[in-house]
């Protein structure tokens, strides 16, 4: 079993943009980014809770799904467990990835059927 499988996206309209929540382990605000366009490319601006280090992956994620979405995305991460080394860190790099890929394809079939 993944140790990290309690980690889950959660994502809600809110218009046309959408807002996305990835939390596991003791659940909280570390860091969020909202991604949004801007003379034809994708800007993101970030808010980090001093101490935590969830902006290194929000970043990225809001940035590619607000690219591939067409609209303005804010990605809110909380993700916490005690003692983790290098490699579970990357674990959970991995699983935040895999859940952001599985919403946009998601995403993309649902688009399809409109």
């Amino acid at each position: 079993m993944n140790p990290f499988s309690d980690i889950k996206l959660e994502a809600a309209s809110l218009g046309r943009d959408l807002l996305v929540t990835i939390t596991g382990g003791e659940v909280h605000i570390g860091a969020a980014s909202t991604a949004y366009w801007t003379d034809g490319r994708v800007d993101v601006q970030t808010a980090a809770v001093p101490g935590h280090k969830e902006h290194v992956l929000t970043v990225r994620l809001a940035q590619r799904a607000a690219a591939q979405l067409h609209c303005t995305v804010t990605l809110v991460m909380g993700i916490h467990y005690d003692n983790l080394t290098k490699l579970e860190i990357d674990q959970i790099s991995m699983r935040t990835e895999q859940l952001m890929e599985q919403y946009l394809l998601q995403a993309e079939r649902r688009n399809g059927d409109e």
